[in-house]
Protein backbone atom coordinates (compact mmCIF):
# COMPACT_ATOMS: atom_id res chain seq x y z
CA UNK A 1 0.00 0.00 0.00
CA UNK A 2 2.88 2.38 0.80
CA UNK A 3 4.33 1.83 -2.69
CA UNK A 4 1.02 2.70 -4.36
CA UNK A 5 0.67 5.82 -2.23
CA UNK A 6 4.15 6.95 -3.27
CA UNK A 7 3.36 6.25 -6.94
CA UNK A 8 0.37 8.63 -6.93
CA UNK A 9 2.78 11.41 -5.96
CA UNK A 10 5.68 10.18 -8.09
CA UNK A 11 3.83 10.38 -11.42
CA UNK A 12 3.00 14.11 -11.39
CA UNK A 13 6.31 14.95 -9.71
CA UNK A 14 8.31 12.99 -12.28
CA UNK A 15 6.61 14.78 -15.15
CA UNK A 16 7.10 18.15 -13.48
CA UNK A 17 10.77 17.55 -12.71
CA UNK A 18 11.45 16.49 -16.29
CA UNK A 19 9.84 19.76 -17.35
CA UNK A 20 12.24 21.60 -15.02
CA UNK A 21 15.21 19.88 -16.65
CA UNK A 22 13.91 20.96 -20.05
CA UNK A 23 13.36 17.46 -21.46
CA UNK A 24 10.15 15.54 -22.37
CA UNK A 25 8.12 14.34 -19.40
CA UNK A 26 8.42 10.66 -20.35
CA UNK A 27 12.05 10.71 -19.21
CA UNK A 28 10.94 11.82 -15.77
CA UNK A 29 8.60 8.82 -15.63
CA UNK A 30 11.38 6.50 -16.79
CA UNK A 31 13.60 7.88 -14.03
CA UNK A 32 10.84 7.32 -11.47
CA UNK A 33 10.66 3.67 -12.56
CA UNK A 34 14.28 2.56 -13.00
CA UNK A 35 16.10 4.68 -10.42
CA UNK A 36 13.45 4.09 -7.78
CA UNK A 37 13.63 0.31 -8.22
CA UNK A 38 17.44 0.08 -8.35
CA UNK A 39 17.89 2.52 -5.47
CA UNK A 40 15.43 0.58 -3.31
CA UNK A 41 17.33 -2.68 -3.88
CA UNK A 42 20.65 -1.24 -2.70
CA UNK A 43 19.65 1.53 -0.26
CA UNK A 44 20.93 1.39 3.29
CA UNK A 45 17.75 3.18 4.36
CA UNK A 46 14.58 1.08 4.24
CA UNK A 47 12.23 3.97 3.49
CA UNK A 48 14.28 6.20 1.17
CA UNK A 49 12.77 6.67 -2.30
CA UNK A 50 15.10 7.51 -5.17
CA UNK A 51 14.24 9.14 -8.47
CA UNK A 52 13.95 12.61 -9.99
CA UNK A 53 14.11 15.45 -7.46
CA UNK A 54 13.49 19.17 -7.53
CA UNK A 55 17.04 20.26 -6.72
CA UNK A 56 18.75 17.80 -9.07
CA UNK A 57 16.43 18.75 -11.94
CA UNK A 58 17.28 22.42 -11.51
CA UNK A 59 20.98 21.55 -11.59
CA UNK A 60 20.43 19.42 -14.72
CA UNK A 61 18.65 22.35 -16.39
CA UNK A 62 21.67 24.55 -15.69
CA UNK A 63 24.10 21.87 -16.90
CA UNK A 64 22.25 21.50 -20.23
CA UNK A 65 22.18 25.22 -21.05
CA UNK A 66 25.22 25.12 -23.41
CA UNK A 67 23.70 22.38 -25.57
CA UNK A 68 21.28 22.68 -28.49
CA UNK A 69 17.72 21.40 -28.08
CA UNK A 70 18.38 18.17 -30.01
CA UNK A 71 21.36 17.43 -27.73
CA UNK A 72 19.64 17.92 -24.38
CA UNK A 73 18.15 14.42 -24.06
CA UNK A 74 21.34 12.44 -24.84
CA UNK A 75 23.38 14.85 -22.70
CA UNK A 76 20.98 14.45 -19.75
CA UNK A 77 21.36 10.66 -20.02
CA UNK A 78 25.16 10.93 -20.33
CA UNK A 79 25.13 13.23 -17.30
CA UNK A 80 23.39 10.49 -15.28
CA UNK A 81 26.19 8.07 -16.19
CA UNK A 82 28.91 10.54 -15.16
CA UNK A 83 27.15 11.34 -11.90
CA UNK A 84 26.80 7.63 -11.10
CA UNK A 85 30.46 6.93 -11.86
CA UNK A 86 31.59 9.77 -9.59
CA UNK A 87 29.33 8.59 -6.76
CA UNK A 88 30.56 5.02 -7.17
CA UNK A 89 34.15 6.27 -7.08
CA UNK A 90 33.41 8.11 -3.85
CA UNK A 91 32.11 4.82 -2.45
CA UNK A 92 35.14 2.78 -3.56
CA UNK A 93 37.49 5.21 -1.83
CA UNK A 94 35.15 5.27 1.20
CA UNK A 95 34.81 9.03 1.06
CA UNK A 96 31.08 9.13 1.76
CA UNK A 97 31.58 10.04 5.39
CA UNK A 98 33.35 13.23 4.30
CA UNK A 99 29.88 14.65 3.62
CA UNK A 100 29.60 15.47 7.32
CA UNK A 101 32.33 18.09 6.87
CA UNK A 102 30.16 20.09 4.45
CA UNK A 103 28.24 22.70 6.39
CA UNK A 104 24.48 22.35 6.52
CA UNK A 105 24.39 26.03 5.61
CA UNK A 106 25.41 25.01 2.06
CA UNK A 107 22.25 22.92 1.68
CA UNK A 108 20.07 25.65 3.20
CA UNK A 109 21.55 28.26 0.86
CA UNK A 110 21.30 25.99 -2.17
CA UNK A 111 17.65 25.08 -1.61
CA UNK A 112 16.76 28.73 -1.06
CA UNK A 113 18.50 29.87 -4.24
CA UNK A 114 17.24 26.91 -6.27
CA UNK A 115 13.67 27.52 -5.12
CA UNK A 116 13.86 31.17 -6.19
CA UNK A 117 15.32 30.09 -9.53
CA UNK A 118 12.55 27.53 -10.02
CA UNK A 119 9.79 30.06 -9.39
CA UNK A 120 11.33 32.55 -11.83
CA UNK A 121 11.82 29.83 -14.45
CA UNK A 122 8.20 28.64 -14.25
CA UNK A 123 6.54 32.05 -14.34
CA UNK A 124 6.45 32.01 -18.16
CA UNK A 125 4.57 28.69 -18.14
CA UNK A 126 2.26 29.91 -15.40
CA UNK A 127 1.09 33.00 -17.29
CA UNK A 128 1.49 31.78 -20.87
CA UNK A 129 4.52 33.69 -22.16
CA UNK A 130 6.85 32.51 -24.89
CA UNK A 131 10.42 31.87 -23.75
CA UNK A 132 12.83 34.36 -25.32
CA UNK A 133 16.63 34.22 -25.45
CA UNK A 134 19.43 31.97 -26.66
CA UNK A 135 20.33 28.85 -24.64
CA UNK A 136 23.79 30.20 -23.87
CA UNK A 137 22.38 33.44 -22.42
CA UNK A 138 22.42 33.84 -18.65
CA UNK A 139 19.18 32.76 -17.00
CA UNK A 140 18.38 36.25 -15.69
CA UNK A 141 18.81 37.70 -19.19
CA UNK A 142 16.45 35.11 -20.64
CA UNK A 143 13.99 35.74 -17.81
CA UNK A 144 14.04 39.48 -18.43
CA UNK A 145 13.59 39.07 -22.20
CA UNK A 146 10.71 36.65 -21.65
CA UNK A 147 8.91 38.93 -19.21
CA UNK A 148 9.34 42.05 -21.36
CA UNK A 149 8.96 40.64 -24.89
CA UNK A 150 7.39 37.20 -24.46
CA UNK A 151 3.91 38.39 -25.37
CA UNK A 152 0.76 39.19 -23.41
CA UNK A 153 -0.49 37.15 -20.48
CA UNK A 154 -2.68 34.26 -21.67
CA UNK A 155 -5.93 34.30 -19.69
CA UNK A 156 -6.75 30.58 -19.79
CA UNK A 157 -3.16 29.62 -18.99
CA UNK A 158 -3.03 32.00 -16.03
CA UNK A 159 -6.39 30.73 -14.77
CA UNK A 160 -5.28 27.10 -14.94
CA UNK A 161 -1.94 27.86 -13.30
CA UNK A 162 -3.34 29.90 -10.42
CA UNK A 163 -6.23 27.45 -10.09
CA UNK A 164 -3.77 24.56 -9.74
CA UNK A 165 -1.93 26.34 -6.93
CA UNK A 166 -5.17 27.16 -5.09
CA UNK A 167 -6.45 23.61 -5.56
CA UNK A 168 -3.26 22.06 -4.16
CA UNK A 169 -3.33 24.37 -1.13
CA UNK A 170 -7.00 23.56 -0.49
CA UNK A 171 -6.37 19.82 -0.78
CA UNK A 172 -3.45 20.12 1.59
CA UNK A 173 -5.65 21.99 4.08
CA UNK A 174 -8.30 19.25 3.82
CA UNK A 175 -5.68 16.56 4.33
CA UNK A 176 -4.56 18.22 7.55
CA UNK A 177 -8.07 18.97 8.72
CA UNK A 178 -9.54 15.53 8.04
CA UNK A 179 -6.27 13.60 8.45
CA UNK A 180 -6.52 12.22 4.93
CA UNK A 181 -3.82 11.22 2.45
CA UNK A 182 -5.27 12.53 -0.78
CA UNK A 183 -2.58 12.83 -3.51
CA UNK A 184 -2.72 16.60 -3.95
CA UNK A 185 -0.60 16.83 -7.09
CA UNK A 186 -2.29 13.91 -8.87
CA UNK A 187 -5.78 15.25 -8.17
CA UNK A 188 -4.75 18.70 -9.41
CA UNK A 189 -3.33 17.19 -12.62
CA UNK A 190 -6.49 15.15 -13.25
CA UNK A 191 -8.87 18.07 -12.64
CA UNK A 192 -6.96 20.50 -14.87
CA UNK A 193 -6.68 17.84 -17.60
CA UNK A 194 -10.45 17.28 -17.42
CA UNK A 195 -11.00 21.05 -17.78
CA UNK A 196 -8.74 21.17 -20.85
CA UNK A 197 -10.62 18.21 -22.36
CA UNK A 198 -14.09 19.52 -21.47
CA UNK A 199 -13.52 23.02 -22.86
CA UNK A 200 -11.51 21.75 -25.83
CA UNK A 201 -8.58 23.98 -24.86
CA UNK A 202 -6.00 21.84 -26.63
CA UNK A 203 -7.66 22.14 -30.04
CA UNK A 204 -5.88 23.50 -33.16
CA UNK A 205 -7.93 24.97 -36.03
CA UNK A 206 -7.99 23.34 -39.45
CA UNK A 207 -5.71 25.94 -41.05
CA UNK A 208 -3.01 25.21 -38.49
CA UNK A 209 -3.43 28.48 -36.57
CA UNK A 210 -3.67 28.00 -32.82
CA UNK A 211 -6.94 29.35 -31.46
CA UNK A 212 -6.90 32.07 -28.79
CA UNK A 213 -8.32 29.79 -26.12
CA UNK A 214 -5.73 27.06 -26.65
CA UNK A 215 -3.26 26.34 -23.84
CA UNK A 216 0.08 24.57 -24.04
CA UNK A 217 -0.10 20.91 -23.04
CA UNK A 218 2.76 18.55 -22.32
CA UNK A 219 1.79 16.33 -25.25
CA UNK A 220 1.07 12.64 -25.45
CA UNK A 221 3.39 10.33 -23.53
CA UNK A 222 4.02 7.06 -25.39
CA UNK A 223 2.56 3.97 -23.75
CA UNK A 224 5.97 2.31 -23.45
CA UNK A 225 8.39 1.39 -20.71
CA UNK A 226 12.07 2.39 -20.72
CA UNK A 227 14.23 0.19 -22.92
CA UNK A 228 17.94 -0.59 -22.79
CA UNK A 229 20.03 1.98 -24.62
CA UNK A 230 23.72 2.81 -24.28
CA UNK A 231 24.46 6.47 -23.39
CA UNK A 232 26.08 8.37 -26.26
CA UNK A 233 28.57 11.23 -26.30
CA UNK A 234 32.12 12.19 -27.19
CA UNK A 235 35.07 13.14 -25.00
CA UNK A 236 34.45 16.82 -25.63
CA UNK A 237 30.92 16.53 -24.26
CA UNK A 238 32.16 14.47 -21.32
CA UNK A 239 34.69 17.19 -20.52
CA UNK A 240 31.99 19.85 -20.86
CA UNK A 241 29.68 18.01 -18.46
CA UNK A 242 32.33 16.89 -15.95
CA UNK A 243 32.16 19.95 -13.70
CA UNK A 244 28.37 19.83 -13.52
CA UNK A 245 28.48 16.06 -13.00
CA UNK A 246 30.76 16.44 -9.98
CA UNK A 247 28.55 19.12 -8.42
CA UNK A 248 25.36 17.12 -9.07
CA UNK A 249 27.00 13.96 -7.68
CA UNK A 250 27.86 15.76 -4.44
CA UNK A 251 24.44 17.39 -4.25
CA UNK A 252 22.73 14.05 -4.84
CA UNK A 253 24.70 12.38 -2.07
CA UNK A 254 24.01 15.23 0.34
CA UNK A 255 20.27 15.07 -0.44
CA UNK A 256 20.07 11.30 -0.05
CA UNK A 257 22.25 11.09 3.06
CA UNK A 258 20.41 13.96 4.78
CA UNK A 259 17.04 12.29 4.16
CA UNK A 260 18.36 8.84 5.12
CA UNK A 261 19.77 10.23 8.38
CA UNK A 262 16.44 11.90 9.13
CA UNK A 263 14.59 8.62 8.61
CA UNK A 264 17.17 6.66 10.64
CA UNK A 265 16.78 9.12 13.50
CA UNK A 266 13.04 8.46 13.61
CA UNK A 267 13.10 4.70 13.07
CA UNK A 268 16.29 3.79 14.91
CA UNK A 269 17.66 1.80 11.96
CA UNK A 270 21.42 1.64 11.42
CA UNK A 271 22.65 3.66 8.44
CA UNK A 272 25.71 2.77 6.34
CA UNK A 273 26.81 5.99 4.61
CA UNK A 274 29.06 4.25 2.08
CA UNK A 275 26.33 1.76 1.21
CA UNK A 276 23.96 4.67 0.60
CA UNK A 277 26.54 6.34 -1.66
CA UNK A 278 26.89 3.07 -3.60
CA UNK A 279 23.12 2.88 -3.99
CA UNK A 280 22.97 6.40 -5.44
CA UNK A 281 25.81 5.62 -7.84
CA UNK A 282 24.33 2.34 -9.07
CA UNK A 283 20.89 3.92 -9.51
CA UNK A 284 22.31 6.68 -11.71
CA UNK A 285 24.55 4.32 -13.71
CA UNK A 286 21.74 1.82 -14.31
CA UNK A 287 19.31 4.62 -15.10
CA UNK A 288 21.62 6.02 -17.77
CA UNK A 289 21.24 2.74 -19.71
CA UNK A 290 17.45 3.05 -19.55
CA UNK A 291 17.03 6.68 -20.70
CA UNK A 292 16.99 8.31 -17.26
CA UNK A 293 18.43 11.65 -16.19
CA UNK A 294 20.19 12.14 -12.80
CA UNK A 295 18.23 11.67 -9.61
CA UNK A 296 18.66 11.25 -5.87
CA UNK A 297 16.76 10.55 -2.68
CA UNK A 298 13.44 12.40 -2.69
CA UNK A 299 12.47 14.29 0.45
CA UNK A 300 8.74 14.35 -0.36
CA UNK A 301 8.29 10.78 -1.58
CA UNK A 302 10.51 9.33 1.17
CA UNK A 303 8.46 11.10 3.84
CA UNK A 304 5.23 9.84 2.26
CA UNK A 305 6.66 6.32 2.07
CA UNK A 306 7.58 6.39 5.75
CA UNK A 307 4.26 7.89 6.84
CA UNK A 308 2.38 5.29 4.77
CA UNK A 309 3.91 2.57 6.94
CA UNK A 310 6.70 1.21 4.72
CA UNK A 311 8.89 -1.27 6.61
CA UNK A 312 11.28 -2.56 3.91
CA UNK A 313 12.97 -1.44 0.69
CA UNK A 314 10.36 -3.39 -1.29
CA UNK A 315 7.95 -0.48 -0.95
CA UNK A 316 10.26 1.41 -3.32
CA UNK A 317 10.21 -1.47 -5.81
CA UNK A 318 6.40 -1.65 -5.64
CA UNK A 319 6.25 2.13 -6.17
CA UNK A 320 8.32 1.76 -9.36
CA UNK A 321 6.05 -1.05 -10.58
CA UNK A 322 2.96 1.06 -9.84
CA UNK A 323 4.38 3.99 -11.84
CA UNK A 324 5.09 1.61 -14.74
CA UNK A 325 1.50 0.33 -14.66
CA UNK A 326 0.15 3.89 -14.65
CA UNK A 327 2.30 4.74 -17.67
CA UNK A 328 0.93 1.74 -19.59
CA UNK A 329 -2.69 2.44 -18.67
CA UNK A 330 -2.99 6.23 -18.66
CA UNK A 331 -0.11 7.64 -20.74
CA UNK A 332 -2.33 8.77 -23.67
CA UNK A 333 -4.36 10.97 -21.30
CA UNK A 334 -1.29 13.16 -20.75
CA UNK A 335 -2.09 15.01 -23.98
CA UNK A 336 -4.64 17.00 -21.95
CA UNK A 337 -2.31 17.98 -19.09
CA UNK A 338 -1.63 21.73 -19.35
CA UNK A 339 1.92 23.03 -18.86
CA UNK A 340 0.44 25.67 -16.56
CA UNK A 341 -0.68 22.93 -14.16
CA UNK A 342 2.85 21.54 -13.98
CA UNK A 343 4.12 25.09 -13.43
CA UNK A 344 1.69 25.48 -10.54
CA UNK A 345 2.87 22.19 -9.03
CA UNK A 346 6.50 23.25 -9.35
CA UNK A 347 5.90 26.65 -7.77
CA UNK A 348 4.20 24.98 -4.79
CA UNK A 349 7.09 22.51 -4.63
CA UNK A 350 9.56 25.40 -4.67
CA UNK A 351 7.74 27.04 -1.77
CA UNK A 352 7.87 23.80 0.22
CA UNK A 353 11.46 23.19 -0.84
CA UNK A 354 12.72 25.89 1.52
CA UNK A 355 13.02 24.88 5.16
CA UNK A 356 12.06 28.26 6.61
CA UNK A 357 12.77 27.26 10.20
CA UNK A 358 16.32 26.17 9.35
CA UNK A 359 16.84 29.22 7.13
CA UNK A 360 15.88 31.65 9.90
CA UNK A 361 17.90 29.63 12.43
CA UNK A 362 21.04 29.84 10.29
CA UNK A 363 20.55 33.55 9.67
CA UNK A 364 20.42 34.12 13.44
CA UNK A 365 23.31 31.81 14.34
CA UNK A 366 26.74 33.12 13.35
CA UNK A 367 28.12 35.41 10.68
CA UNK A 368 29.83 32.38 9.12
CA UNK A 369 26.46 30.64 8.65
CA UNK A 370 24.93 33.83 7.26
CA UNK A 371 27.82 34.27 4.83
CA UNK A 372 27.61 30.71 3.51
CA UNK A 373 23.81 30.76 3.16
CA UNK A 374 23.77 34.10 1.31
CA UNK A 375 26.78 33.31 -0.88
CA UNK A 376 25.35 29.93 -1.91
CA UNK A 377 21.84 31.28 -2.53
CA UNK A 378 22.97 34.28 -4.57
CA UNK A 379 25.43 32.13 -6.53
CA UNK A 380 22.57 29.82 -7.51
CA UNK A 381 20.63 32.71 -9.03
CA UNK A 382 23.39 34.93 -10.40
CA UNK A 383 26.04 32.36 -11.45
CA UNK A 384 24.79 28.77 -11.82
CA UNK A 385 23.13 26.13 -9.71
CA UNK A 386 25.90 23.55 -9.87
CA UNK A 387 28.65 26.14 -9.35
CA UNK A 388 26.93 27.51 -6.25
CA UNK A 389 27.39 24.13 -4.55
CA UNK A 390 31.14 24.29 -5.13
CA UNK A 391 31.21 27.87 -3.82
CA UNK A 392 29.33 26.79 -0.69
CA UNK A 393 31.65 23.83 -0.08
CA UNK A 394 34.72 26.02 -0.61
CA UNK A 395 33.42 28.63 1.85
CA UNK A 396 32.68 25.89 4.38
CA UNK A 397 36.35 24.98 4.43
CA UNK A 398 37.55 28.59 4.26
CA UNK A 399 35.40 29.61 7.24
CA UNK A 400 35.61 26.52 9.41
CA UNK A 401 39.09 25.03 8.89
CA UNK A 402 40.78 28.03 10.58
CA UNK A 403 38.44 27.53 13.54
CA UNK A 404 39.39 23.85 13.74
CA UNK A 405 43.07 24.83 13.54
CA UNK A 406 43.01 26.85 16.74
CA UNK A 407 44.92 25.34 19.64
CA UNK A 408 44.36 26.39 23.23
CA UNK A 409 46.68 26.35 26.20
CA UNK A 410 46.00 26.77 29.88
CA UNK A 411 48.45 26.90 32.75
CA UNK A 412 47.86 24.61 35.70
CA UNK A 413 49.02 25.14 39.25
CA UNK A 414 49.38 23.11 42.44
CA UNK A 415 47.10 24.74 44.95
CA UNK A 416 47.01 24.08 48.67
CA UNK A 417 46.16 20.58 49.82
CA UNK A 418 47.91 19.22 46.69
CA UNK A 419 45.04 20.08 44.31
CA UNK A 420 46.07 20.51 40.66
CA UNK A 421 43.78 22.95 38.90
CA UNK A 422 43.76 25.67 36.26
CA UNK A 423 45.72 28.72 37.34
CA UNK A 424 43.78 31.95 37.92
CA UNK A 425 45.12 35.49 37.91
CA UNK A 426 45.61 35.71 41.68
CA UNK A 427 47.67 32.53 41.98
CA UNK A 428 51.43 32.92 42.61
CA UNK A 429 53.89 31.65 39.98
CA UNK A 430 55.93 28.56 40.79
CA UNK A 431 59.63 29.27 40.19
CA UNK A 432 60.68 25.62 39.88
CA UNK A 433 58.02 23.83 37.83
CA UNK A 434 55.56 24.76 35.07
CA UNK A 435 52.46 22.73 34.16
CA UNK A 436 50.54 23.37 30.94
CA UNK A 437 47.49 21.76 29.35
CA UNK A 438 47.37 21.79 25.52
CA UNK A 439 44.10 21.27 23.63
CA UNK A 440 43.18 21.07 19.94
CA UNK A 441 43.95 19.50 16.58
CA UNK A 442 47.74 19.19 16.31
CA UNK A 443 48.04 19.49 12.51
CA UNK A 444 49.78 21.92 10.16
CA UNK A 445 46.91 24.41 10.37
CA UNK A 446 47.46 24.83 14.11
CA UNK A 447 51.27 25.00 13.82
CA UNK A 448 51.44 28.81 14.30
CA UNK A 449 49.47 28.55 17.54
CA UNK A 450 51.55 25.63 18.80
CA UNK A 451 54.82 27.36 17.93
CA UNK A 452 53.73 30.49 19.78
CA UNK A 453 52.72 28.54 22.89
CA UNK A 454 55.95 26.49 22.97
CA UNK A 455 58.00 29.68 22.52
CA UNK A 456 56.18 31.25 25.46
CA UNK A 457 56.89 28.19 27.63
CA UNK A 458 60.56 28.20 26.59
CA UNK A 459 60.91 31.89 27.47
CA UNK A 460 59.41 31.32 30.92
CA UNK A 461 61.71 28.34 31.51
CA UNK A 462 64.91 30.41 31.57
CA UNK A 463 64.71 31.71 35.13
CA UNK A 464 65.28 28.81 37.54
CA UNK A 465 62.62 26.48 36.12
CA UNK A 466 63.77 22.86 36.39
CA UNK A 467 60.74 20.87 35.14
CA UNK A 468 57.99 21.49 32.57
CA UNK A 469 54.98 19.16 32.53
CA UNK A 470 52.90 19.16 29.32
CA UNK A 471 49.46 17.56 29.45
CA UNK A 472 48.50 16.20 26.00
CA UNK A 473 45.22 14.47 26.88
CA UNK A 474 43.17 16.83 24.68
CA UNK A 475 45.61 17.00 21.77
CA UNK A 476 44.49 15.08 18.67
CA UNK A 477 45.77 14.02 15.24
CA UNK A 478 49.42 15.14 15.32
CA UNK A 479 51.19 15.56 11.99
CA UNK A 480 54.83 15.94 10.93
CA UNK A 481 54.78 19.75 11.07
CA UNK A 482 53.64 19.96 14.69
CA UNK A 483 55.75 16.99 15.75
CA UNK A 484 58.77 18.82 14.33
CA UNK A 485 57.93 21.87 16.45
CA UNK A 486 57.60 19.66 19.53
CA UNK A 487 60.97 18.03 18.77
CA UNK A 488 62.68 21.43 18.45
CA UNK A 489 61.12 22.48 21.76
CA UNK A 490 62.32 19.32 23.54
CA UNK A 491 65.87 19.79 22.24
CA UNK A 492 65.88 23.42 23.32
CA UNK A 493 64.67 22.50 26.80
CA UNK A 494 67.31 19.78 27.05
CA UNK A 495 70.07 22.23 26.08
CA UNK A 496 68.80 24.63 28.76
CA UNK A 497 68.85 21.90 31.41
CA UNK A 498 65.07 21.83 31.78
CA UNK A 499 63.37 18.46 32.11
CA UNK A 500 60.16 17.99 30.08
CA UNK A 501 57.54 15.44 31.10
CA UNK A 502 54.52 14.50 28.97
CA UNK A 503 51.32 13.25 30.60
CA UNK A 504 47.86 12.28 29.38
CA UNK A 505 49.49 10.71 26.32
CA UNK A 506 46.90 8.62 24.50
CA UNK A 507 47.83 5.34 22.83
CA UNK A 508 47.72 6.72 19.27
CA UNK A 509 49.79 9.74 20.30
CA UNK A 510 52.34 7.48 22.03
CA UNK A 511 52.70 5.38 18.87
CA UNK A 512 53.23 8.50 16.75
CA UNK A 513 55.83 9.87 19.17
CA UNK A 514 57.64 6.54 19.01
CA UNK A 515 57.51 6.48 15.19
CA UNK A 516 59.35 9.80 14.88
CA UNK A 517 61.86 9.09 17.66
CA UNK A 518 60.52 11.49 20.29
CA UNK A 519 60.05 8.69 22.81
CA UNK A 520 63.76 7.90 22.60
CA UNK A 521 64.67 11.59 22.71
CA UNK A 522 62.58 12.27 25.78
CA UNK A 523 63.05 8.97 27.58
CA UNK A 524 60.24 6.63 28.61
CA UNK A 525 60.58 7.74 32.22
CA UNK A 526 59.36 11.19 31.20
CA UNK A 527 56.24 9.97 29.37
CA UNK A 528 53.10 9.13 31.33
CA UNK A 529 50.54 7.38 29.10
CA UNK A 530 46.86 7.77 29.71
CA UNK A 531 45.52 4.90 31.81
CA UNK A 532 49.00 3.49 32.35
CA UNK A 533 48.80 3.41 36.15
CA UNK A 534 46.36 3.34 39.02
CA UNK A 535 46.88 7.08 39.35
CA UNK A 536 45.79 9.61 36.77
CA UNK A 537 48.73 10.17 34.41
CA UNK A 538 48.61 13.89 35.22
CA UNK A 539 48.81 13.23 38.96
CA UNK A 540 51.56 10.66 38.39
CA UNK A 541 53.66 13.14 36.39
CA UNK A 542 53.19 16.00 38.86
CA UNK A 543 53.91 13.75 41.87
CA UNK A 544 57.07 12.49 40.15
CA UNK A 545 58.16 16.04 39.31
CA UNK A 546 57.47 17.16 42.87
CA UNK A 547 59.55 14.26 44.15
CA UNK A 548 62.42 15.06 41.75
CA UNK A 549 62.62 18.60 43.07
CA UNK A 550 63.35 17.16 46.50
CA UNK A 551 63.84 20.03 48.93
CA UNK A 552 64.42 22.52 46.11
CA UNK A 553 60.81 23.70 46.22
CA UNK A 554 59.58 27.21 45.70
CA UNK A 555 57.83 28.91 48.65
CA UNK A 556 54.43 28.27 47.07
CA UNK A 557 54.82 24.51 46.44
CA UNK A 558 53.23 22.08 48.92
CA UNK A 559 55.80 20.85 51.42
CA UNK A 560 57.02 17.29 51.23
CA UNK A 561 55.58 14.71 53.63
CA UNK A 562 57.56 11.82 55.00
CA UNK A 563 54.30 10.10 55.85
CA UNK A 564 53.49 7.93 52.79
CA UNK A 565 49.74 8.29 53.31
CA UNK A 566 49.98 12.09 53.29
CA UNK A 567 52.39 12.02 50.35
CA UNK A 568 49.85 10.11 48.25
CA UNK A 569 47.06 12.57 48.98
CA UNK A 570 46.95 14.36 45.59
CA UNK A 571 43.89 15.52 43.63
CA UNK A 572 43.19 17.44 40.46
CA UNK A 573 40.32 19.56 39.14
CA UNK A 574 40.79 20.06 35.39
Amino acid sequence: MAGLTVATVAVPQAMAYAAIAGIPVKYGLYTAIIMTAVGALFDSSKQLINGPTNAISIAVLSALVPFADHEKIPMAILLALLVGLIQTGITLFRLGDLSRYISNAVIVGFTTGAAALLVLDQLKNLIGLKGIGAPHDHFLKRFWLTITTGGPVHTWTLALGIGTIILILCLRWLNKLLRLRMPEFLIAIIITAVIVWAFDLAKISNNGIVANNVVNVIGEVPRTLPSFSTPTGNWGQVHQLSGSAFAIAILGLLEAIAMAKSIAGQTGQKLDINQQCLSEGLANITGSFFQCFPGSGSLTRSAINQNAGALTQWSGVFSAIAVAVMVLLFAPLSMYIPSAALAGILIVSAWRMIDYHRLIYHMKATRFDVGIVLATAFSAVFISVEFCIMIGIFLSFVFYVPKAARMHISELTIASERVIRERISGDPHCTKMLIFDLEGEMFFGSAPDLERYLMRIAQRSTDGIRIVVLRLKRVRNPDAVCLGLLEDFLKRMESNGVRVMLCGVRRDMLKTLSNVGLTALLGKDNIYPEGGAAWSSTLSAVRAAHSMLGNDLCPHCPTRHTNSKEADNWHYII
